[in-house]
């Protein structure tokens, strides 16, 4: 059992609390005291309990954080990173868990939807940051000048271009929002060679300009967010007050620069051990008691061979395990054929092996 500590906001338990008020003042070197004038968003981000059943089919990934079992490391390297403003670099093997902590911390702490990038080796800043739709908007004005000339409508005064620019998931993580909103930045390790060291600045500022929005002055103008809805952004600048708790992932595939590694809390996420691979377990299909005895053999004997073949054979991730249990559960498990296709084909390793 973990012993919750007092400087903790992050208790990982799974149920949702307003610990998010208890967290301390950023210190000074991690302070961001905009006045909150430049950009305001109109809508405060909804917290969208999973605590029935019937809500469970409905939320995806917000469903498995609120099922998500934190060790006590990674408790503490989640608060380590709330207390300092820094971005949590998560490392380890596919399926282990690492971007669900993120919707974990979100649906724990009730900062909203967790706000996801997933890089690709042609990400860049920008697209993190926000897209302008410049063409939308010339075929817009182009109509416009069209129904000026046929006498239709009396000005051809251009499109307002808040209507065409959208901003991306980081950018929209800076807006100045009461709590800090979580952002996952998903697989870091395909993205190119500068990326790491682009995202730094944006990081260390917690703000960004927009030259499109810059240009007209400092007229406010609407834009949309990533998650849908609308915010206010004046004079072409974003500035956060509240630092976004940033996921960075990583399947070991790169290593990073230094300066990079500097401003990030690092933590590696390795294979489950047998109590916490019962608990997600637990947290997905139910727990041993509430289900028929036998089912429950087999549950421990599939965790055992998980286990064993995790050590032997290969990479597995948590979630290979959970569909063999679910298949196990149904009959398969009964037949010697159905645990052929079990073991050989749900517990496949990911290497290949």
């Amino acid at each position: 059992m973990t012993q919750r500590q007092d400087w903790w906001v992050y208790e990982g338990t799974g149920t949702p609390h307003d610990g998010i008020r208890r967290l301390p003042p950023a210190p000074p070197w991690r302070a961001f005291r905009h006045d909150g004038t430049r950009s305001a968003p109109l809508y405060e981000p909804s917290h969208v309990p999973a605590d029935d059943a019937a809500g469970r089919r409905h939320l995806g990934r917000a469903w498995q954080g609120a099922a998500y079992q934190a060790g006590e490391k990674e408790i503490h390297l989640v608060n380590l990173a709330l207390h300092l403003r820094r971005p949590l670099l998560l490392t380890g093997k596919p399926g282990t868990g690492k971007s669900t902590l993120a919707y974990a911390v979100a649906h724990e702490l009730k900062l909203g939807p967790v706000l996801r990038w997933s890089v690709t080796s042609r990400s860049t800043l920008k697209d993190g940051l926000y897209e302008y739709d410049a063409v939308g908007r010339l075929y817009d004005a182009g109509l416009r000048n069209t129904g000026v000339c046929a006498g239709s409508v009396s000005a051809a005064e251009p499109p307002d271009i808040g209507k065409y620019l959208s901003l991306g998931p980081l950018g929209t993580a800076l807006l100045n929002w009461p709590r800090p909103r979580v952002l996952l930045i998903d697989e870091i390790d395909k993205s190119d060679m500068d990326f790491p060291n682009d995202l730094l600045n944006v990081f260390e500022e917690g703000e960004f300009a927009i030259p499109e929005l810059a240009r007209l002055g400092d007229r406010p103008q609407e834009v949309v967010t990533d998650d849908g809805e609308r915010a206010v952004v004046r004079g072409g600048e974003v500035a956060c007050t509240q630092f976004p708790f940033v996921v960075l992932t990583s399947n070991e595939e790169r290593e990073f620069p230094m300066a990079f590694l500097r401003r990030c809390i690092r933590l590696k996420i390795g294979a489950a051990d047998p109590e916490r691979l019962a608990g997600i377990v637990a947290a997905h299909l139910g727990a041993p008691e509430d289900v028929a005895p036998e089912l429950a053999g087999a549950r421990t004997e599939l965790i055992a061979r998980f286990l064993k073949r995790q050590r032997e054979v290969g990479v597995l991730a948590n979630d290979q395990l959970l569909n063999a249990l679910l298949m196990a559960e149904r009959g398969l498990w009964g037949s010697e054929k159905g645990q052929a296709l079990v073991l050989d084909d749900l517990l496949r390793p990911l290497d290949g092996g």
